[in-house]
Order: C-alpha cells, then sequence, then structure tokens
C-alpha cells in the first residue's frame, strides 16, 4: 500500500489563504493521494520549531519528501520551516517582488494581514447577511422582501451550505425554500415563491448522492429511499424547465463554483474581503 505523501498547510494568521490555495494546487494532480495538514498561528521561533518537528517526523514516517504550503510572512520562521527538509512553496513569493517593482516600494511584512477586519462596514454586512440566511433557512421566514436571492430545491441537495457561504463570503442575503412533495405535485411555483419569481434559483442533484445524504440523516427512513429521491429530483428539475428557474447541479460541483455561478447568475458583484 502506497504512503500518502504528506502536505502541510502553514501560516502566522488562521492558514485559509495557505490551504485554500494549497487545495487547489494539489487538485490537479490526479492519482496522488495527499495527508494535509494545516498548522496555524505559527507566529513564533519555538512555534515554527515545533511545526518544523512535525514536518520532519510525518516525512520520515511516509518515506516521502513532505511538501509545505507557506503564507507565513517573517523570513526567519519561513528559514526554520525549510531546515525541515520539506519543499516549500511560498504562496506570496511569485507575486511580491512584481508588486513591488510595479508599486516603486517594498512590502510591508506583517503578520495577518491576509484576513485583517479593512472594512469594518463589509464585514457588518456578512455578518447581518449570515443572520439573514439563519433566519430564512428551510423556508422558517417566507418573508423574502430583502433577500438578494432565493435558492429552491429539495431537501438536502445543498442550498442551507450555499446560503451560508454566500453571506460569509459575500454578504449576500441568500434565503432558501425546500420544495416539499406537496410543492412538487403541481407543475407550478408554489404561491409564496411567485412574488420572488425573479430571485429564484434552482439547485438540483444526483438522487443516488442524494440517497447517501439522507441516509446519513434519517437512516431507514421514506425520506431516503432511492425511489423516493429519484421521483423527488424528477419532479423538481420538470417543474424548473417548465418555469423556466436558471438551476445547477450540486453533485460534483464545489459550494465555491456554486456561489460564483448563482452570483453571476443575477448580476451579482461582491468583493470576498
Amino acid at each position: 500500500m502506497s504512503q500518502k505523501r504528506p502536505v502541510f498547510y502553514i501560516s502566522d494568521g488562521t492558514g485559509i489563504t495557505a490551504e485554500t490555495i494549497g487545495h487547489s494546487l494539489l487538485t490537479q494532480f490526479e492519482g496522488v493521494e495527499f495527508e494535509t495538514t494545516r498548522i496555524a498561528f505559527v507566529d513564533s521561533v519555538d512555534k515554527a520549531q515545533a511545526a518544523a518537528a512535525q514536518i520532519r517526523e510525518a516525512g520520515e514516517r511516509a518515506g516521502l519528501r513532505p511538501v509545505v504550503v507557506n503564507s507565513a510572512v517573517d523570513m526567519e520562521l519561513i528559514a526554520i520551516l525549510g531546515d525541515s527538509g520539506a519543499l516549500m512553496l511560498d504562496v506570496f513569493a511569485p507575486f511580491i517582488l512584481p508588486l513591488e517593482q510595479e508599486l516603486g516600494m517594498k512590502r510591508q511584512a506583517r503578520a495577518g494581514k491576509a484576513h485583517g477586519l479593512v472594512d469594518f462596514a463589509a464585514y457588518e454586512a456578512r455578518i447581518n447577511a449570515t443572520n439573514y440566511a439563519l433566519t430564512h433557512d428551510d423556508g422558517v421566514d417566507l418573508d423574502y422582501g430583502e433577500a438578494d436571492l432565493i435558492l429552491v430545491g429539495v431537501s438536502r441537495s445543498g442550498k442551507t451550505p450555499t446560503c451560508l457561504y454566500l453571506a460569509l463570503h459575500y454578504g449576500v442575503k441568500a434565503a432558501n425554500y425546500p420544495l416539499t412533495e406537496d410543492d412538487l405535485e403541481i407543475d407550478e411555483l408554489p404561491k409564496r415563491l411567485k412574488p420572488y419569481r425573479r430571485k429564484l434559483f434552482g439547485l438540483t442533484i444526483d438522487p443516488v448522492r442524494l440517497q447517501q445524504i439522507r441516509t446519513e440523516r434519517k437512516p431507514n427512513s421514506r425520506y431516503a429511499t432511492i425511489e423516493q429521491c429519484r421521483a423527488e429530483v424528477a419532479r423538481a428539475e420538470s417543474l424548473f424547465k417548465i418555469v423556466g428557474l436558471p438551476s445547477l447541479s450540486t453533485t460534483h460541483t464545489s459550494i465555491e463554483e456554486i456561489a460564483s455561478k448563482v452570483l453571476a447568475q443575477f448580476g451579482i458583484q461582491r468583493h470576498m474581503f
């Protein structure tokens, strides 16, 4: 049995930047197995030495050279991490020199700047949008007057996580409405959705994948049978076509891609930070 290549996402902050970029890189290499670890807040010599020891040990255990995707900015700490013998990939390095040359100034290497609260108004908007998504989740509150968009689909098709992602990252007020069996018995939009026709976007999913998700939630239930999943998905997709609703399958689509396509559909331009 082949060993998995150890990969570490190292940062002097949350590690989100390193992990996001690192994950995107690793997906380009099909057939290679990776064991990933995130080590956040490596902001001192002691922490860097401990991280280096962990990286070195993982490499010896696997018999493979570890890969480090690094977003720390302190050169002393980076050098300590490099002593682990790992392949060091600095996520900022390819861009810093060209930017310094273009802007005519040196960077200010400050730890934890990537996710700093630069715009408090935008941050508050994201918090408000998140609260909105939670109170308008799964048809709890049907007053969609303030919604930027409404995701529609059968239960467990990915509506809630997409709404929360749109809120947390873009400050978009996204509600979601679960299509029930009663809704799917007629070939028209539920009455409560008709006033918001222009805000609707449909999510669908492969029935087999839907069965897997529902089985985890409610095993041995009618709700989770493949027959029920196939029937609901087929009716939902038919409804989307009849009423001309834009839609997307979430089966093999990441939440980031779903969110981007939904935003593009509605022409919503929002910055991530």
